[in-house]
C-alpha cells in the first residue's frame, strides 16, 4: 500500500494599498530571512523584513519605496506574523500605507 502525504502551504494576503498586494506563506519551516511576497501589476518581488532589500523579482522602483515605508511602519508587527507562519498559523491582516 502506498500512502501520499499532500501539503498545503497558503499564502494569504496580509495587507493591500496603491494596487500593492502584500502575501506571507504560512507553512512550517519557511525558509528565512523573514521575507513577503508582494505583487503590483505584471510585478512580484519577495522582501526581506528587516533590511527592505529585493531578495527575487523585481518591482518599480516608486512601489518598493512604498512597500520599504509600510515595512518600517509595520516591521514588529509584520516579524509576530513571521512568528505565526513558522508555527503554521494563519498570520494577521496589518493596515495598509494611507
Amino acid at each position: 500500500m502506498i500512502i501520499f502525504i499532500v501539503q498545503i502551504f497558503v499564502m494569504p494576503t496580509i495587507s493591500m494599498f496603491f494596487g500593492i498586494i502584500i502575501r506571507m506563506y504560512y507553512a512550517p519551516k519557511e525558509h528565512n530571512p523573514p521575507h513577503i511576497h508582494l505583487y503590483y501589476q505584471d510585478f512580484s518581488a519577495t522582501v526581506d523584513i528587516k533590511t527592505c532589500e529585493i531578495l527575487e523579482g523585481n518591482i518599480p522602483s516608486k512601489q518598493h519605496r512604498l512597500v520599504t515605508a509600510w515595512i518600517e511602519i509595520h516591521r514588529e508587527e509584520l516579524l509576530a506574523d513571521w512568528a505565526l507562519c513558522q508555527n503554521g498559523q494563519k498570520p494577521f491582516n496589518i493596515d495598509p500605507l494611507k
